[in-house]
């Protein structure tokens, strides 16, 4: 199978090769090319972009192959992330390949920005000399309010300290143990603003941080404060921020991301004295972009051939390594959920996925994994680890996890439980030596099924006979003729003493598709219920 790559965005030549490199991968370059895009998707498996592609619901509609969208950069907030899930779409980027250049960025629009260098440099460009006007101010000593610290703002904030600056930082998401280790005092954001001499931006752009620096808050900050934006340009209100500086009360800004990039060229920040402008070059670095190439389509190849999700941000914790470990695992979770959803009885209403094993990572992925093939012999539309759950929530169905004790005599155990409006049923499988899966109880019923090809289950008395009335039912069926048929039984007491009749699961596996096979509950002496015929 060859895998179709298209690249929207430029990206650096060592990226490229990379993948044209690869045995069964084939790039299109459209970079520059807008007009060939939407031809060019039709048959995509994958989608590298940048920032100038905004990758909507709308073209993920022209790709029905489309397993990848690659951000080669940090921010996805130009790509429909909850529609990319809901297709079962990867959405990966590279958040630490540009940090030190994004960090070194930030750093630089200070230092020009407080010690006035741009202006300088103009000045003397015009043929001037006057080193009075453009008079600074050190950072030694200066207390720099770092907003969002992950990994550029953390980076950041090791630099300012480098300086001899003291760093206060606003982030909900760290833990006080890991700010006490980059020697940063966590402040609410208010206080942050009130308190810095440098406020500096590092968060994502979402619904809660759009226009998070607005005009009360730019209120809060000192006369002589300075704001740096590297991060997103939505996140501060530019026409507030225009105002403030106006009306001298914030000392200055250093701006290189916007709301509208380019820039417009009447933009009112473009005539301020005090703001210096950059067109969104904080990652712009010969070494970022070779990382940032390299970093992405890796990720992308390593997606496509080898199933690694690790870069995915709409699945988490599901590293290469890991799926590959756990790959003979997963496999019996996705025939456990299709074998569940075949003997179930009406709409599902409710699941529950039971993990037994050592491998404590393995949960959500034998979760989702689970899932997947029920929703797939659903017929739910395209289904992945990617958007399994996702899928089953919207569908109105309750999920539930639960690990403890692998089933006994196993080491490692899966169970899937589904409720319907008419019953329930369970099944639960186990890895033989590591690898090889088994389904080995079907309800309350002992089995020893290997879950491969067709699989025909029955509910009967164990009495003689039962098998040889099956076989030949079976037999009468055209589309069973000329395939191979095997069986195991499984069976329970009825009753807690053990005395009293028998009853027992009949599970028979057919080389070829059973059809409508004219087995039912008629057909077949002393049987329970109709037979279900599934291929897990």
């Amino acid at each position: 199978m060859t895998w179709r790559v298209v690249v929207a965005d430029r990206v650096a030549k060592s990226g490229l090769d990379l993948l044209s490199n690869t045995p069964d991968i084939e790039v299109v370059d459209v970079a520059g090319k807008p007009a060939e895009l939407d031809r060019a998707i039709a048959a995509a498996d994958a989608l590298i972009v940048r920032s100038e592609t905004r990758v909507t619901a709308s073209l993920m509609a022209h790709a029905p192959h489309l397993r990848v969208v690659a951000r080669a950069g940090t921010g996805v907030d130009t790509i429909d992330v909850p529609a990319a899930t809901r297709r079962g779409i990867a959405v990966m980027n590279t958040p630490g390949a540009n940090t030190v250049s994004a960090g070194e960025h930030a750093l630089g629009l200070l230092l020009a920005l407080v010690r006035r260098i741009s202006d300088a440099a103009a000045a003397m460009r015009r043929g001037e000399w006057d080193r009075k006007r453009f008079e600074g101010t050190e950072l030694r000593g200066k207390t720099m309010g770092v907003v969002g610290l992950g990994r550029i703002g953390g980076h950041v904030a090791q630099l300012a300290r480098a300086f001899g600056m003291q760093v206060v930082g606003h982030d909900p998401y760290l833990a006080p143990e890991r700010a006490t280790e980059m020697h940063v005092r966590l402040l609410p954001l208010e206080a942050l603003l009130r308190t810095a001499d440098v406020v500096t931006l590092h968060v994502a752009l979402t619904d809660q941080t759009h226009h998070l620096i607005d005009a009360e808050r730019l209120k809060l900050m000192k006369p002589t404060a300075v704001l740096i934006n590297t991060a997103r340009g939505e996140l501060v209100d530019e026409a507030a921020l225009a105002d403030a500086i106006k009306a001298k009360r914030i000392g200055g800004a250093a701006i290189d991301v916007f709301a509208v990039e380019p820039l417009p060229a009447d933009s009112p920040l473009r005539a301020l004295d005090r703001v210096i402008l950059t067109p969104h070059l904080a990652a712009s670095t010969a070494e970022a972009q070779e990382r940032v190439a390299v970093e992405i389509c890796t990720a992308v190849r390593e997606s496509l051939v080898a199933g690694d999700l690790s870069y995915a941000i709409n699945v988490p914790g599901m590293g290469g390594d890991l799926l590959r470990r756990l790959a003979p695992l997963l496999d019996l979770a996705r025939r456990l959920g299709r074998l569940a959803l075949a003997l179930a009885d009406g709409p599902v209403k409710a699941v529950e996925i039971a993990y037994g094993g050592r491998e404590e990572a393995a949960q959500r992925p034998v979760l989702v994994s689970a899932l997947e093939g029920l929703l797939a012999a659903m017929n739910a539309g395209p289904v992945s680890l990617v958007n399994a759950q996702v899928l089953a929530e919207e569908k109105g169905i309750q999920l539930g996890m639960r690990t403890g004790a692998p089933e006994a005599g196993f080491e490692t155990s899966v169970g899937v439980k589904v409720d319907t409006a008419r019953g329930r049923v369970r099944v639960a499988g186990a890895l033989i030596g590591g690898s090889h899966g088994r389904v080995i109880r079907i309800d309350d019923y002992h089995v020893d099924v290997a879950p491969d090809g067709w699989m025909l289950v029955i509910r009967n008395r164990d009495v003689p006979g039962v098998i040889g009335r099956v076989g030949s039912a079976l037999g009468s069926a055209t589309s069973c003729r000329r395939c191979r048929m095997w069986w195991t039984s499984g069976w329970r007491t009825s009753g807690t003493s053990g005395a009293g009749p028998f009853t027992a699961v009949e599970t028979l596996g057919c080389s070829r598709s059973l059809g409508r096979a004219p087995v039912s509950s008629r057909a077949i002496p002393h049987s329970r219920t109709a037979a279900r015929c599934c291929r897990p």
